[in-house]
């Protein structure tokens, strides 16, 4: 009875560190905060709302103060975010969320939203309910029975895969699976699993896969062609130190991230101004790219 009273407190206690995230975050993106907003994201009373908002004050005084012409909370001058710690990438998700229609605008800790506009991204035609047995046999350590269409044959055909991640390479969701045909680790793009009749227990776990357990770091330069002032631009588009950065990526995964950073073909196939990054440690990264099937 103790453990469950305990496990009970401390869910109580990171729901109420949550809630204070979330304070910081209205202050940090839209510098005011009210009692409202605490409700409407978390649905919880005034009353506790209040004690939020009075409990976070009382430790933290110089991080907010309420501004009586505008009746809300607004950011201190001396703002100090002690329960989130300020990441665009954050509030890029979000909004991103929003636009995909995976989050209500409401329950957004970005307010008021910004307009916002992306490339419109294809709909890929993954069934539900073969993902819920994908995911389900991953949990499980099984095999899966499954009816797939590849690319390289005219006809779907029935094979054992076991799956144990899944991936995405941008565009499209994978599972990353032992195939027992190939007798190899491969990418199985979901949204060509036709079906799945049976499970069975693996013979392979995911230590095995080990291009899915090793790491590639990507060194990334400005095109050497470009001038200095084009080669600082694009170190501040990459967030570039001396003029080079580090992306580490899953060796499995290595084929999809040179191609979406358009690093897949000979740099000297386009003009700099398009190609405009290179990869510095071309030669110690290339021969080890995979493909999905």
């Amino acid at each position: 009875m103790a453990r469950s009273h305990q496990t009970v407190r401390r869910k109580s206690n990171w729901t109420v560190e949550q809630r204070y995230q979330f304070i910081e975050f209205r202050l940090y993106w839209a510098g005011n905060i009210n009692r409202s907003d605490i409700i409407d994201v978390f649905g919880i009373s005034k009353q506790q709302a209040s004690n939020d908002l009075a409990n976070y004050i009382e430790g933290r005084k110089s991080n907010l103060s309420y501004d009586k012409r505008l009746r809300t909370y607004v950011r201190g001058k001396n703002f100090r975010p002690r329960f989130m710690e300020p990441d665009a990438s954050d509030f890029f998700s979000q909004l991103q969320a929003v636009d995909q229609g995976l989050l209500q605008e409401d329950r957004s800790w970005v307010t008021p939203l910004p307009s916002y506009g992306s490339p419109p991204t294809p709909v890929r035609g993954v069934n539900p309910a073969t993902l819920r047995d994908v995911v389900a046999a991953i949990r499980t350590s099984q095999g899966a029975h499954v009816l797939y269409q590849s690319f390289s044959r005219p006809e779907p055909n029935w094979r054992w895969i076991e799956p144990h991640s899944l991936a995405f390479d941008g565009f499209r969701w994978h599972a990353r699976a032992f195939c027992l045909i190939d007798n190899v680790f491969k990418d199985f793009l979901l949204s060509r699993i036709i079906d799945i009749d049976g499970f069975d227990d693996s013979t392979t776990s995911i230590e095995d896969d080990h291009a899915w357990n090793s790491v590639v770091v990507l060194k990334i330069g400005p095109h050497p062609d470009l001038s200095d002032a084009q080669k600082h631009v694009i170190g501040l588009d990459y967030g570039m130190e001396d003029g080079v950065t580090q992306i580490k990526v899953r060796k499995a995964m290595l084929y999809y991230a040179l191609k979406r950073l358009g690093l897949d073909t000979d740099p000297a196939a386009r003009r700099p101004q398009d190609q405009q990054i290179v990869l510095l440690n071309r030669d110690e990264v290339l021969g080890t790219k995979e493909s999905s099937v």
